[in-house]
Formats: C-alpha cells, structure tokens, sequence
C-alpha cells in the first residue's frame, strides 16, 4: 500500500502574491495527492481500464513533470532533467514542448515503476521547495506558473479518483477504494423552481486570487426570463425517464446522442447494474443499492440532454447557472468529506441547494472562448484554449473536487459523450 504523511483536509487557495503561502501551499497540495493514493495497491496504479482514464502512477509523473517543465527549467539556468525519458513519457498534450507517448498506451508501460515515480516527485518536490523559500528573484510569471501547476495538480487528483472508480467497476469483484460514512436515511425532496436572472448581465472571473485563463476576460451576457430548479434531479427522478423507455426513444435524443445510445447500448447510467430486478450501483467503496434520493450521477451531456426534454424542461445555459451561483455560498460535499459519492439535498432548505459539490452539473453551452479571449503565449497557452470545439461546459464541482479549487466562474468541459466523470443534472425552463 503507498504510505502518505498527510491526510484529506480543507486547502485554502492562495494568491501567488504570497511567496511562503505558495510554498506551504505546494507541499500540501503535493500531500492531498498522496493522501487519495493510500488506499491503492501498485498493481491498481498500474492499469488503464480505457483510453480517456489514465494509470495513477502517470498522473503522479506527469503532474511532476509539469513542475520541473514548467517552473524548474525556466528558474533555474543550470537545471538538468531528472530523466531525459520522462519528457517524452509524461507530456500529455504540450506540442510546444515536444512528442508524447500515446495516451491510449500509456497503461502499457511497466517502467518506471511506482517507487521510481515517488522518488521522481521527491526529488521534484525538495527543488521546488528550495525555490520557493528563497524566491526573492523570481519573476511574478514563474510564480503565477507554479501557481498554476498546483491547480492542475488538483485536477489530477479528482481524475486520479474518476479514473480508479472505472478501473475498479472493471473487477467483478467490486473493489472498495474507501468505506463511506453511513449516512442518515434521506427524506424526499419535491422540485421546486427558482426564479432566475434576466436582463444584461456580466459573468466571467474579475479579481486578483487564481483563476484559468477561460474564464475571463468578464463580460456580459443577455438572459431571457427563466428559472432553475433548486437541487439537483435524483436517482428516483432518472430512473423514472429508464423505466419510461427513455432509451429506447429516440424524441428524446439529439441525433448524434441517439447514434451513440444505439452504438454503445447505454440502458441507464455508467455504473447502474440491475441485478435479480433491483437496482445498484458501483460506488468507490464498492456496490450498493441505488439510493432514490441522491444525485444522479456519471451521466452524460446527451443523457442530461435528453431527461430534461422528457421532463419537459431544458438544461441551463452556464450564464444561467453562473448568476444563480455567485448569490450561493461556496461549500458543499466536496473531496474533503470523504464521502467520494454525491449525497441527497436537505428538504428542509430554502434557495438554491447543491450548486457546488455533489456533481459537476451539465449546461446547454457549447465550450467556446468568451469575448476578447486570448490564450497565454507559449505552451502554457495549450492548457485550455485548444480543447473549445466539440466540448460541453460543466459547473461547479463534484464529490471528487477539493474545495478549495472551484469557484462560482469555472468552466469545466468533457465531450458530449463523457460519463466517467462525477456528472449530473440541474434542470432549466
């Protein structure tokens, strides 16, 4: 088992203004990563269960790399790299910075093994931490790509979980990643509607903490009166639209949605398994039965699709969801709570619940740049920038996002098609 000196806990985001908060920021970030790892043996480090899913021992490497590609060889003249070969093995998609090893393949990789990647981060790690502590020198720009490589080391260690989930849903053996927390039994929640903005309005992150380049520049929008419903649609609510026929009906699907139902024969979410006429679902701490009143989760921007025109209603646009946002508090089940499993809204509440945390919650908006968007000069301008065709926005976070990584204005995006990620459904009308 890997050891790890650091346990989940709630991180602070700090600006890169703060030159000793980015160190002590570094090295728990580092430690969070660790801390997801200890439950795994090498052996489920190892395996790639599918082409979009990586091995955890390449994500331990890669975000690595991105430190001493990104940081140490632009701060330090002098500095060689740990290994030559890992430029090639762990660069996933930087062309700017040279050739990679196909992602699909990575999992065919037995060298270097897991005790050769820690002592590769451990290295790493002690140059790093001798550059930040005497930092005087370094330019606003190399702090502000460190600062960058701690978020994205964070969205690595949420991928770390989504993609051991799938590698562990491939054992018919249903492998715990880590016991839940029993939980209190959940009481319905009827779906209410909430009135939402209209009028002209700006979105789009302004201030001086982190935020990715595609969020901004802030700029505004028109909204047409709408509402939005006030938590998330249950597993309750989905499994109606299943047993409805809603996959085999094709009113339902956008065209290019029903051709991928009937291609890869979805019959309900990622993870639902009916067995002896009852509904379950692969969780990371192993099967269980489906809960009605959860979030439903692990679907895919078509399914979202195509549940709310069933219901009659609509996906929200993520305008939409951002300004109903910005008036919620940031905080929710988040990787912090060690549940790793969206849980039920509070019935009892007013306003909107659910927004962040649980699951990233699809939008009807297509993942493209906004106004005045220019991407950063050099590799660092791949991060984002590149990936605006064929993509689907999400807002929010899910159960696997570290609390201190999200905020009102993030935009993720997987294709439309993605169902391995923590996805879920807020509806619109």
């Amino acid at each position: 088992m890997i050891s790890a000196a650091d346990t989940l806990e709630p991180m602070t985001t700090l600006a890169p203004s703060s030159v000793m908060g980015l160190r002590e920021h570094y090295q728990r970030v580092r430690l969070q990563t660790q801390a997801i790892c200890e439950p795994l043996s090498p052996e489920d480090c190892a395996l790639q269960s599918m082409p979009d899913a990586s091995p955890v021992r390449w994500h331990l490497a890669h975000t690595t790399w991105f430190f001493e590609t990104f940081v140490l060889k632009n701060a330090v003249p002098s500095y060689k790299p740990y290994n030559p070969a890992y430029e090639y093995l762990f660069n996933s998609y930087y062309n700017q910075v040279g050739k990679q090893f196909p992602r699909a393949r990575r999992g065919v990789l037995s060298r270097p093994g897991l005790a050769e990647i820690f002592e590769y981060r451990q290295a790493v790690d002690a140059r790093m931490s001798e550059l930040l502590e005497d930092s005087d020198t370094l330019p606003r720009e190399l702090l502000d790509v460190a600062t960058l490589g701690l978020h994205h080391e964070q969205q690595h260690q949420e991928l770390i979980l989504t993609d051991i989930k799938h590698l562990l849903s491939c054992n018919p053996m249903w492998p715990v990643y880590r016991e839940r927390t029993p939980e209190v039994a959940a009481t319905p929640a009827s779906m209410d509607w909430i009135e939402g903005r209209e009028g002209i309005h700006a979105i789009g992150y302004v201030g001086e903490a982190f935020a990715y380049d595609n969020e901004t520049p802030r700029h505004e929008v028109l909204l047409q009166p709408h509402e939005l419903a006030w938590r998330l649609v249950t597993n309750a609510e989905f499994l109606e639209f299943v047993e409805d026929g809603g996959y085999q009906r094709p009113e339902f699907w956008l065209s290019l949605g029903w051709n991928t139902v009937q291609a890869e024969q979805w019959n309900a979410p990622l993870y639902w398994l009916k067995q002896d006429g009852i509904w379950n679902q692969f969780t990371l701490a192993g099967m269980a039965p489906l809960e009605p009143h959860e979030p439903v989760c692990h679907v895919s921007f078509f399914e979202a699709d195509a549940y709310a025109r069933w219901r009659g209603a609509r996906l929200p646009t993520e305008a939409e969801w951002e300004l109903a946002a910005i008036e919620t508090e940031t905080a929710g089940n988040f990787v912090e709570s060690g549940q790793f499993h969206p849980v039920p809204a509070n019935p009892a509440a007013r306003g909107m619940q659910q927004m962040f945390g649980d699951v990233w919650e699809w939008t009807a908006s297509p993942y493209t740049p906004y106004p005045g968007y220019q991407p950063a000069p050099g590799a660092i301008g791949e991060y984002n920038g590149k990936f605006m065709c064929n993509q689907y926005v999400l807002r929010g976070g899910s159960c696997a996002t570290s609390e201190s990584h999200i905020r009102p204005t993030y935009r993720n995006f997987f294709p439309p098609d993605a169902r391995w990620q923590f996805s879920g459904i807020r509806l619109a009308r």
